[in-house]
């Protein structure tokens, strides 16, 4: 029998599930998804990540770094063989003496051998049409995509769409934050009235869409997991395309400048009739390193903001 699952709801960054859940729905073979269901002392991976094994033990993702991956390896083919879901636990309290950990915690992995790969492709349609996704796990290892809570023999892995990055700007700046979200994977989209920006832009193969007028401006499609960043130093346009930003559901909306602009900033906004509300949502001056001034030390500094606010809500 499956060893008990322990009744939890986590949530887990979804770009690692994509990749795990679409190398076992494009298999020719069936193989293994395992999931991290505990564990103990301090591990850097959160309850809820997963990984893939395919048959010929080739994988995606990773749960350990690497120093139990090998074991993990053999567990899920050994489930695969057995065409039975079955649970293991490595490092403390483990009856595999010879693997440990070097953060001297302990795991619990569910492996769940040829899962239902129909049922994954529909988690990653979801989560690639950017809608949430909670896959639930019983305790005899059945895989359904519902929120059924922390039920007794359930686990509950809630996957939000990932951090989607809107860059508003001119100059060096928002090229160099575009480079950046580029380099780490992020979904993002390059909005620019500045030519020499676009011409960078199309010059380096980074997407980037024009902007004719402050008036005409275009949807930004920006929902609850997304944020958007302005590095203009043109508070014309700015003002306009900030109160946009402000009136969607992006969970960050922040503009690069001193607290002397963020102030003239504001009051533009309250002068176009912004409601107070909105404006509070507002963040500057922006970035963890104070007073960056470099373009690519900006770009990396508001970005380290972004990404750990994201981080720090899901």
């Amino acid at each position: 029998m499956l060893a008990r699952v322990e009744p939890s709801a986590e949530r887990i960054r979804s770009g690692d599930a994509i990749r795990t859940w679409r190398f076992l729905a494009a298999a020719d073979e069936p193989g293994v998804l395992v999931l991290l269901t505990g564990t103990t002392g301090s591990f850097p991976r959160r309850v809820g990540s997963q990984m893939a094994v395919a048959a010929d033990g080739t994988t995606a993702g990773s749960l350990s770094s690497g120093c139990v991956e090998q074991a993990i390896v053999a567990e899920a083919r050994a489930a695969l063989d057995a065409t039975a879901p079955r649970r293991v636990r490595f490092g403390q309290g483990s009856p595999f003496i010879d693997i440990r950990l070097p953060c001297g915690g302990g795991i619990d992995l569910l492996f769940l051998p040829d899962p239902d790969r129909a049922l994954l492709r529909q988690a990653t349609e979801r989560l690639e049409a950017r809608r949430p996704v909670a896959l639930s796990v019983s305790n005899d290892g059945r895989l359904s995509l519902e929120d059924a809570g922390a039920e007794p023999g359930r686990l509950v892995v809630h996957h939000a769409p990932p951090l989607r990055l809107v860059v508003v700007g001119q100059g060096e700046e928002g090229l160099a934050t575009a480079r950046l979200a580029r380099a780490q994977g992020l979904d993002y989209r390059l909005l620019s009235s500045d030519e020499w920006l676009l011409d960078a832009a199309a010059g380096e193969g980074l997407p980037a869409e024009p902007l004719d007028a402050p008036t005409a401006l275009p949807e930004l499609a920006a929902d609850p997991w997304t944020a958007v960043v302005f590095l203009y130093h043109d508070h014309e346009w700015e003002a306009a395309l900030i109160a946009r930003a402000l009136a969607t559901p992006a969970f960050w909306v922040g503009a690069m400048g001193s607290r002397t602009t963020q102030a003239t900033r504001l009051a533009l906004l309250r002068d176009q009739g912004t409601d107070e509300a909105a404006i509070a949502r507002l963040r500057g001056p922006i970035g963890l390193i104070p007073a960056a001034r470099e373009p690519s030390t900006l770009a990396l500094s508001v970005l380290g903001e972004i990404v750990g606010a994201d981080a720090a809500r899901r």
